[in-house]
């Protein structure tokens, strides 16, 4: 069982320089499926527990979480706010939330709830002056931004909603508003399991300063080891929801089931 626990912890510390981030995903208090940004209900393979999840990622050696609120991005509620709280007092490393965060009070409730970083993606462009006081009294490590992008142009509002900035405009945007880091998001390939795009969190690392973390499309362990491999791509940390979930790395569901009882 050794063997099996130390293969499975060298998915979470295969690179020095990729840091894997396990996504929960929430609607309705459950953990939930999302593909190309649209959530799917009652998925039988997934534990619905959010705050559950969260422990089984830390368990299974995750140094952050992500957590991504639908019911907030979709409809601005506060509903699983009490959900968030647990999942920050279950574990004991960073947890970073995106979803509906439209104002600097939005900001400091989240911190308040026990989230160590909010991911902003709307604020930044409806409303910029909010989202620059923000950065500037909590600081660019506990504020960061993300963009999702379709088609190379870039959607807000829970991805309903299109603006006429290109990618590097807005990504410089951010930058000389005081974000350090971005999140990208390519919304074709979230959630789908066809690959990442490397190729759009490379060029955007390439022509600004930030520090990229890239989201969606990870199948399995070649596609990390694609970002790890181009020594100048700029990626630091990828985000993985859907091929954790559905045990596409080595040993996931051997650790499991012999571990957790779980997953079976």
């Amino acid at each position: 069982m050794k063997i099996v626990k130390s293969i499975f912890h060298q998915i979470w510390l295969f690179m020095k320089k990729i840091l894997i981030i396990p996504s929960i995903d929430i609607k309705d208090g459950k953990t939930v499926r999302v593909v190309q940004g649209i959530p799917e209900l009652n998925c039988k393979q997934y534990n619905n527990n959010p705050v559950e999840m969260a422990m089984i990622w830390r368990a299974e050696n995750a140094k952050c979480i992500h957590v991504v609120d639908f019911d907030a991005s979709q409809q601005s509620s506060q509903k699983n706010f009490g959900t968030v709280k647990r999942i920050c007092e279950s574990v004991i490393i960073p947890v970073e939330y995106g979803g509906g965060i439209r104002t600097i009070n939005d900001v400091a409730i989240l911190l308040e709830l026990g989230v160590y970083r909010v991911v902003i993606g709307t604020m930044a462009h409806n409303n910029p002056v909010e989202f620059k006081e923000a950065v500037a009294k909590f600081g660019n490590r506990r504020v960061i931004a993300a963009i999702d992008v379709l088609d190379d142009e870039i959607y807000i509002k829970g991805r309903q909603e299109k603006i006429k900035r290109s990618v590097l405009e807005h990504a410089r945007w951010l930058e000389e508003a005081g974000i350090e880091r971005l999140i990208v998001t390519d919304i074709n390939r979230n959630g789908t399991l066809i690959g990442p795009n490397i190729e759009l969190s490379k060029r955007i690392a390439k022509n600004t300063n930030l520090k990229v973390t890239l989201s969606g499309g990870i199948r399995h362990y070649d596609d990390l080891k694609n970002i790890f491999y181009d020594e100048e791509d700029g990626i630091d940390s990828v985000i993985i929801g859907r091929a954790l979930y559905e045990n596409k790395f080595p040993c996931q569901k051997i650790w499991r089931v012999a571990e957790c009882g779980i997953f079976s």
